[in-house]
């Protein structure tokens, strides 16, 4: 995509997700940013008056993305249609193996981001967490209807999720399909617990 005739702040946003996903936030200077995204200075800094607002921003943004993209992978895949069955939740796998698969996958934003910030920047950990649960949401909904026992599977199925995404991560081709065969066996068992009696 070709960001060259996009407003300035939306150009250095997307400029600077690309970078703190690809290379990481402490090691994504702003002058990197501002050469990269073909803005001044002054610019930059009357859209974004430090480093720790683009980071907030970066997060945000990256927050719709990955959700949209999240659930249209799940649709792709029927989870949707089966919504109420859990037998939809071994989709999980094959959403995040298209995930793993992109050659941009760097891991999850918001994972690396706690690991790398931390506390440091205000607002990041909190934007983490609401990540996560509109994850645990989403998967909560392939579930039968909410019960406090739903949402501890879906707890255990975005745990499992997570988990998958720190071990592809860990690089390559092999990894990343040894982490969604793993992740796939943590589903299927989870996808047999027996309902709770009403």
């Amino acid at each position: 995509m070709d960001i060259s005739a996009l407003p300035a702040r939306e150009r250095i946003l997307l400029t600077a997700h690309d970078l703190f996903y690809a290379d990481g936030i402490r090691a994504t200077g702003i002058d990197r940013v501002i050469a990269a995204s073909g803005v001044t200075k002054v610019t930059f800094y009357r859209h974004f008056p430090s480093k720790d607002d683009l980071v907030r921003e970066f997060l945000d943004h990256r927050h719709a993305q990955w959700m949209a993209w999240f659930v249209d992978a799940l649709g792709r895949r029927g989870a949707h249609d089966r919504a109420g069955d859990a037998g939809a939740l071994p989709l999980l796998a094959d959403v995040m193996a298209e995930w793993f698969a992109d050659p941009v996958f760097r891991g999850c934003a918001f994972i690396n981001s706690v690991a790398e910030v931390g506390g440091s920047v205000e607002g990041a950990a909190e934007r983490a967490r609401e990540h996560k649960r509109e994850m645990v949401e989403v998967i909560a909904g392939l579930l039968p209807a909410a019960s406090p026992a739903g949402m501890a599977l879906a707890q255990a199925a975005a745990l499992g999720v997570d988990g998958a995404i720190v071990k592809a991560q860990m690089g390559g081709a092999a990894m990343a399909h040894e982490a969604v065969c793993d992740l796939r066996r943590l589903l299927e068992a989870l996808a047999a617990v027996p309902a709770p009696a009403r």
